[in-house]
């Protein structure tokens, strides 16, 4: 006999498309048996009126009891009752969703705590109800499936034993395996019986389980679990903002989930989902829309096709972000994505835990044989490879802060507004070498970068060094939820690097080039790129002043092998400028534009570099 398909009461709190899916196959097979067992009994009807005579008076009465009063039992009592059910289930689902919408309103800069207590207990009474309601229909359908099998066997089975014994004298007109047949169909019937009986008892043990837990359950956004920072497939429901008019929008609620590296969106109703938005290289970041909690935005690789989201609670708002940067980072393609996802967040865990001299490098440690080109050698051979790694003690102190943005003070800002983007030093000297108007370079590049952040390291004569302030920045930004970065220019030129806010064309921070002792780009991540900047520390009362490094962390919109060359092209400009007959040699070999610069790459600021107001992003590292 076929094995039985049921509805899963798990998936009744849930609710999601799927299981609404498979819910109307149920309601369709209830329907066309609803119409079958209709037929059929007037079919019955018609022939238990046939009987008219004496003769055949026996015939009927058995017929009456065995064949027509079974079915007007099914047809009055299972389907009816699954009729019911359906509009229970209807009216509860309106009920829980109209509650819903009532709390996605809630507002966040005026929350009131008696009206938010009312509509959190009005959710709850909603979902526990359409709970019950849902597991009610679903164990009274589960059922269906068994009785239907019964249902439709008990009839012919009257009918046969009546004509049986009808025709009692004709008993040699009858063969025997008519005999083992109706006993093996009687046999199956008693066994569905105790199947359902089973069933039944199973169904009401999980009813009470599910029903028995707390009420925190069906309480939006009261989940004590921990956030899972791992996930690479997500599912749930969430609100999306749709433009009405012009100015106006509306918020509908749909069920969305993951699918490899897209997400999909299932409306209610509908067979299958379809696919939103390519997950790929997007990046994600929280926003404030419309006085509303939990909203973030997905933008795609090129910024034509963005959409706002709001989440139910914080723990679902911080589990779709990490979800959405996992697949973003394309980590589903690898051979074991569940475990790749764990080692990256043991590695943030890792990063912002302070490391003890016994313990050893993690694996996701940078390794040096792979660096990519573009760092300084230094004078004791840096450049060759040593026995060991250095420790990341040795690199970085532990618990050493970390700066996560450059702020302009306001003063500064004005000053430089005054004196036409200058920066002027408060003890009477002028920066000329990073001004715009005494920088007469011969290179002079622009790079749209994002700051992810610096600290203070030991050594600025090694690339680890670079990678390890890689590692714990990205690491701390995923520990701390910091998901926002701020746009800004990055110019090379032949004297000095140069932090400009696009928007104002203000000068954030600049250093000179000689300062810069190593630079590389992140061999995994070729968007990843930071360099190290040697200063001196004036604290001990030292004359000459004791060097002090510090290294900063970038992404950018292309290679960060290219900030690097560049870099180092204006290094060897700077070096070649002592010697005229290096200059010349220079020259020969580079490509110049007409006005005598060197010709690299083209401006990848685009349109924010005449002033436009940058939008704060979220990091894809």
């Amino acid at each position: 006999m076929p094995a039985v398909h049921t509805l899963l009461l798990e998936e009744a709190l849930q609710d999601s498309p799927q299981t609404r899916s498979l819910l109307s196959v149920f309601e369709e097979d209830a329907g066309t048996l609803t119409d079958y067992t209709n037929q059929l009994l007037q079919s019955m009807q018609r022939v238990y009126g046939a009987q008219l005579n004496t003769l055949h008076s026996e015939l009927a009465t058995q017929m009456a009891d065995r064949m027509i009063f079974p079915m007007i039992q099914f047809r009055e009592k299972d389907l009816t009752e699954i009729s019911t059910l359906r509009e229970i289930f209807g009216i509860a689902s309106d009920e829980h969703e109209a509650a819903m919408v009532k709390y996605s309103r809630l507002p966040k800069k005026k929350e009131n705590e008696k009206v938010k207590a009312e509509l959190v207990g009005e959710v709850a009474y909603s979902r526990r109800k359409q709970h019950q309601a849902s597991m009610q229909y679903y164990c009274a359908l589960n059922a269906l499936q068994y009785r239907k099998r019964v249902a439709m066997l008990e009839p012919m089975l009257g009918y046969t034993q009546a004509q049986i014994n009808f025709y009692k004298k004709g008993i040699d007109l009858v063969s025997k395996k008519m005999d083992s047949f109706l006993g093996s169909v009687s046999s199956m019937t008693q066994n569905i019986e105790a199947q359902l009986d089973s069933e039944a008892e199973a169904m009401r043990m999980t009813q009470r389980e599910l029903l028995s837990m707390e009420d925190t359950v069906y309480m939006p956004d009261r989940d004590p679990a921990p956030v899972n920072r791992t996930l690479i497939q997500k599912a749930g429901y969430l609100n999306i903002r749709n433009k009405t008019g012009l100015v106006t929008t509306a918020w509908d609620r749909l069920y969305f989930f993951t699918q490899g590296g897209n997400l999909m969106c299932q409306p209610r109703g509908a067979v299958a989902g379809g696919m939103v938005l390519d997950l790929d290289n997007s990046s994600v970041m929280a926003v404030e829309c419309e006085d509303r909690r939990y909203c973030f935005q997905i933008t795609s690789p090129n910024g034509k096709t963005s959409m706002i989201l709001q989440a139910e609670s914080k723990r679902e708002y911080e589990e779709w972000i990490c979800t959405l940067n996992n697949i973003s980072r394309q980590i589903y393609l690898t051979d074991n994505p569940e475990a790749v996802a764990i080692r990256l967040n043991q590695t943030a865990i890792q990063a912002v835990t302070p490391i003890t001299s016994f313990e050893k490098r993690g694996e996701g440690s940078p390794n040096p044989d792979r660096a990519k080109p573009g760092g300084m050698q230094s004078s004791s051979g840096a450049s060759q490879k040593t026995s060991s790694a250095p420790e990341p003690e040795d690199l970085i102190v532990p618990g050493t802060p970390i700066q996560f943005d450059i702020m302009l003070p306001a003063s500064e800002f004005q000053d430089q507004n005054r004196a036409g983007g200058r920066r002027t030093n408060p003890f009477g000297e002028t920066d000329d070498d990073c001004s715009p108007e005494s920088d007469d370079s011969l290179l002079q590049q622009v790079f749209a970068v994002r700051f992810l952040g610096s600290m203070a390291v030991r050594s600025g004569q090694t690339q680890e060094v670079i990678y390890e302030a890689m590692r714990q920045v990205l690491a701390a930004r995923a520990i701390h939820n910091i998901f926002r970065t701020t746009e800004s220019h990055l110019m090379v030129t032949s004297s000095c690097l140069r932090l400009i806010d696009p928007q104002t064309q203000v000068t954030r921070i600049g250093f000179q080039l000689q300062e810069v002792t190593q630079f590389v780009a992140h061999q995994e991540n070729g968007r990843l790129m930071g360099f190290v900047v040697e200063g001196r520390d004036w604290s001990e009362d030292d004359e000459e002043g004791e060097p002090s490094f510090s290294a900063f962390v970038f992404e950018s919109n292309t290679e960060g092998e290219k900030i690097c060359y560049t870099i180092s092209l204006g290094k060897d400009i700077m070096e070649a400028k002592k010697d005229p007959e290096a200059l010349v040699q220079l020259l020969k070999n580079m490509p110049l534009t007409n006005e005598g610069k060197f010709l690299l790459l083209d401006s990848e600021t685009g349109n924010t570099a005449n002033g436009g107001a940058p939008d704060e992003e979220e990091s894809e590292a």
